[in-house]
């Protein structure tokens, strides 16, 4: 089973199941390739082009490109762990800037 790098940007169907009628939505990569070999399960981070709703925490994906998007998107805190086997494909990566900015608020989000 294939495995992805923290950060990746991946696509998964929307609602959370292999139905074919099911949209397709971008999500990033927050779980190590090791969590994914050990458990078969992979936990991301929601991406959204909503531009009506604001959470604390959102980032707006600066370089696009290197994610893979087409559409001007934000990482949002919303934190799911899914079957790997439902992953759709690999689209792209964060760029460093992106990374950085989703790494500062999930810390901020998970601080205990």
């Amino acid at each position: 089973m294939e495995t992805y790098k923290p950060f990746s940007v991946v696509v998964v169907p929307f609602p959370f199941t292999d139905a074919s009628q099911a949209k397709r939505r971008p999500a990033v990569v927050l779980s190590t390739e090791d969590f994914q070999k050990q458990t078969k399960h992979i936990t991301l981070l929601m991406v959204t082009s909503a531009k009506h709703s604001q959470w604390h925490g959102d980032h707006k994906i600066i370089d696009l490109e290197s994610a893979g998007l087409h559409a001007e998107s934000i990482v949002r805190q919303k934190i799911f762990t899914l079957d790997q086997r439902i992953i759709i494909d690999s689209i792209g990566k964060l760029a460093l800037k992106d990374k950085e900015a989703v790494i500062k608020y999930t810390h901020r989000h998970l601080k205990f």
